[in-house]
């Protein structure tokens, strides 16, 4: 449970000699304000304000974002404002605030409940990103106190969480926080696939990490015969089970086959020494070939730098290590936080805005969406930008759902539940009744007619489905079919 002492603990390391009064006034003027206002789980609102500032430190934001942060929910549940805001704790809180409050307001359902959403998300962006860090940090508590809520409310939430906050976390190459929002909303979406994973990954993790301090141990002894290295850190890092979830399905569901599981990262003090640590760790063990990877000196097209390479470490053991400096590591972990930098007292030196040519796709989103009035256009503009390769359809009742390009009815059908997969018979897209087999575009509402009478899917289905979870769950009920009724042999 989060308190105010931890939080002001975790910024002394933070911000060494920072003056943080004004984080120990926010607290007191939020309580103040929230005083006897409750969550749905009972807990005191208070409580939900300390979680989202807590969160907030480990994306290595300023201090007045942390204020923000303690503050974001003070002029929409309370009888407080802006302007109360911004007499107490200046203008830079107070806009901050303002943004969040901005954010929270949705008046459309369907298509432009959606596209408003990310309009208002891109506007706050290009502003200043500390706003959308709070609504990650926001957003990160709520996932992780769903239970509360409605089975509906769960599914919403952790389907908007999926589908928008991740892709933009991913966009701004913020991993960590990308992996938190997928991973905590992974349990509502496919509860199913959560727990097959959580179970796989509880069998399996151990032994490996068991194995793993051996191969750590041997690496550093061999690196500490190298007085002119400069290690920073070494250490196993466990893959996110959403990650992960997608990769299995990439590899026929075999664990054995993911190398990455848990991976070794080495941060070094510069590039040179990445180079020399590799040749160290190819002394020591043999690599796989076709697995070593210079993304130092050819960088991922969203920035990613660092070294990868895959090992033999013993009889039938495989191990991925990643080597990097602490700027990589920075920017890999952090994303566009990364890029800030700091005085003693914890105020940005250059202010919020993203200058970086690497964000300069946020600026062109607000100029199209000043000159692209129609929701669907513009969603197809998203496209290209934010969320490639993905197209995004709609439920009758608003709810987004994403999918490949070129996904058809079919593969709607299954990502909401194998239910309707196996016993759907007919499909309206934006209310005409239309094959199967047409492949969907982003905007489409798409409606499943299903059939109860209907014993199982077809097997002509698997030629044109895109998903593999359709394609899987396709085969599954098939095969299925042939062990009770000695037919269709997939």
């Amino acid at each position: 449970m989060p308190s105010p002492q931890k939080l002001i603990s975790i910024l002394e390391k933070q911000f060494p000699g920072a003056d943080l009064d004004m984080v120990r006034l926010a607290y007191d003027f939020a309580e103040r304000a929230h005083q006897g206002q409750k969550r749905t789980n009972g807990q005191p609102f208070i409580e939900h304000c300390l979680a989202t500032a807590t969160n907030l430190t480990t994306m290595r934001v300023d201090i007045p974002t942390i204020i923000a942060g303690i503050l974001h929910d003070v002029p929409e549940d309370t009888s407080y404002t802006i302007k109360d805001i911004e007499d107490n704790f200046g203008k830079d809180v107070a806009s901050l605030v303002e943004g969040i409050t901005k954010l929270g307001t949705l008046k459309y359902r369907g298509i432009e409940r959606y596209v408003e959403n990310l309009r208002k998300m891109f506007l706050a962006l290009s502003k200043d990103i500390r706003v959308i860090l709070i609504k990650f940090a926001d957003r990160i508590h709520n996932l992780e106190t769903l239970d509360a809520l409605s089975p509906e409310k769960q599914k919403r939430i952790s389907l908007e969480s999926m589908e928008i906050y991740a892709p933009i976390a991913h966009r701004l190459g913020m991993w960590e926080t990308k992996g938190k929002l997928e991973d905590l909303a992974f349990k509502y979406t496919n509860p199913e696939a959560y727990e097959w994973v959580s179970r796989l990954m509880a069998t399996t993790s151990p032994q490996k990490e068991k194995h793993l301090e051996e191969v750590i141990k041997n690496l550093q002894k061999q690196l500490e015969k190298n007085s002119h290295l400069h290690v920073i850190d070494i250490q196993g890092r466990a893959k996110h089970l959403y990650s992960l979830y997608k990769k299995l399905l990439r590899h026929e569901r075999d664990i054995s086959k993911i190398y990455d599981l848990i991976a070794v990262r080495i941060v070094v003090k510069n590039v040179t020494e990445c180079y020399a640590v590799l040749g160290i760790i190819h002394q020591l063990w043999k690599p796989l070939r076709g697995r070593i990877k210079d993304y130092i000196a050819q960088p991922k097209p969203n920035g990613y730098q660092s070294l990868h390479t895959t090992v033999f470490v013993g009889l039938g053991e495989i191990v991925e290590f990643q080597i990097r400096t602490q700027q990589m590591e920075d920017e890999s972990s952090y994303g566009v936080a990364a890029h800030w930098y700091y005085t003693e007292q914890g105020k940005p030196r250059h202010g919020a805005k993203l200058e970086s040519k690497k964000f300069a796709w946020v600026k062109n989103l607000v100029k199209l969406q000043k000159e692209i009035k129609d929701s669907t256009e513009y969603l197809e503009s998203l496209k290209v930008d934010v969320f490639p390769d993905n197209i995004f359809v709609f439920t009758p009742e608003g709810d987004v759902i994403a999918l490949p390009d070129n996904a058809t009815p079919v593969d709607f059908a299954y990502h909401i539940h194998s239910d309707i997969g196996n016993h759907c018979v007919a499909t309206r897209i934006n209310n005409k009744l239309m094959p199967l087999s047409t492949p969907l575009k982003s905007g489409d509402v798409v409606e499943m007619i299903t059939d109860k009478k209907r014993s199982r899917p077809s097997p002509d289905w698997l030629q044109f489905v895109k998903t593999r979870t359709a394609k899987e769950r396709i085969k599954m009920e098939l095969n299925r079919s042939r062990r009770i009724f000695g037919i269709f042999k997939v």
